[in-house]
């Protein structure tokens, strides 16, 4: 989600998925700068470097420290033919640093959590009470203390699982040697651009290891945005960020939390969110989440550590390293997939 690692993103969406936030760096933290008069260069949309140089910009910073960014927003279950039920809230931040190397390809260095709420106070909830089951059940975060990655010059195949996937296919796998371009729009003061993801590989919530949890031996997740960033904040090639709000759609299965796994009742969530940079400071983060991400995991708010990357570890692999199998004696994989 918003909030997978940058391999995923989704993030953020975060991406994703899985997403996260910039803000030029002033001495009293980071900031968003007005953009400058004097170094406006629009991008080059057939240029990869561009894509990337702008994409970088967006979606984190290419300054010296990282930056905040936000989302919220409700996930809805839906069953068959009935009504879209809204069932919880959820919410959370990026920390996120891009680095523009010389070759004009970015690594990617972050951080990122995503936490469920109440409806009707916005406060992190701990336990669930399951209107399927009857059962109360512990919600599972997902804090996820480092993600990195690197996008080329070519269009960026993503590894999923057992799976390979790339973002805005439009129906089609990338062709060899693709290069990376995004579809920008730019209308007016603004440019407008979708960020997709739809995934399919092999539950690692096993229904083997975890009967209640797994939702079977699939999962189909996908992240979708749509981001709108102010034309002069990209194009001014003086600064290190740009601001930009997006709308954010998440639909997956049912979380493993849940543990909906035995109780017969097929659906998806779907989810919408803000997900958002405007200050590219802690002001941006949702108050209930950064009240609990103080208090349980400042690391979180320090700046991305630079290292190789980890590959892709989504809410799904993070709860199979995590949470102790159902099954006794059954095996579960340590960060990343491998054996522990």
């Amino acid at each position: 989600m918003l909030f997978d690692t940058f391999e995923n993103m989704a993030s953020r969406r975060g991406l994703l998925t899985g997403m996260a936030g910039m803000g030029a760096m002033m001495a009293a933290g980071p900031v968003l700068a007005a953009p400058a008069k004097g170094n406006i260069r629009p991008l080059d949309l057939k240029d990869p470097r561009d894509n990337l140089y702008g994409f970088a910009k967006l979606w984190g910073t290419i300054g010296p420290k990282a930056v905040k960014s936000g989302y919220y927003g409700v996930q809805y279950a839906i069953v068959g033919n009935q009504r879209a039920k809204p069932l919880f809230g959820y919410a959370g931040f990026g920390n996120n640093r891009n680095i523009l190397l010389p070759d004009g390809t970015v690594k990617v260095l972050g951080k990122e959590c995503g936490y469920f709420t109440d409806l009707a106070s916005g406060e992190i909830i701990d336990h669930w009470d399951n209107p399927w089951t009857g059962e109360r059940v512990e919600v599972f975060p997902f804090l996820n203390d480092r993600w990195r990655g690197h996008l080329g010059l070519e269009r960026k195949v993503f590894k999923i699982g057992d799976s390979e996937t790339t973002n805005n296919d439009m129906g089609k796998p990338a062709a060899k040697g693709e290069p990376f371009l995004l579809p920008w729009n730019r209308i007016g003061d603004q440019y407008l651009l979708g960020w997709d993801y739809a995934h399919e590989y092999t539950n690692p919530v096993t229904p083997e290891g975890w009967p209640k949890a797994s939702t079977g031996k699939r999962v189909n997740p996908s992240e979708h945005f749509v981001i709108f960033t102010p034309t002069a904040e990209i194009d001014d090639r003086s600064t290190h960020t740009a601001r930009f709000h997006a709308g954010f759609m998440r639909q997956a299965p049912w979380w493993p939390w849940m543990k909906m796994g035995q109780s017969g009742v097929p659906g998806v969530l779907m989810g919408r969110m803000h997900s958002y940079k405007i200050t590219g400071t802690e002001e941006d983060i949702p108050k209930a989440i950064l009240k609990r991400v103080e208090r349980d995991r400042p690391d979180l708010l320090e700046e991305p550590t630079e290292g190789p990357d980890e590959g892709v570890r989504g809410t799904l692999e993070a709860y199979a390293e995590e949470v102790p199998p159902e099954t006794p004696g059954y095996p579960r994989p340590g960060r990343n997939g491998e054996k522990p």
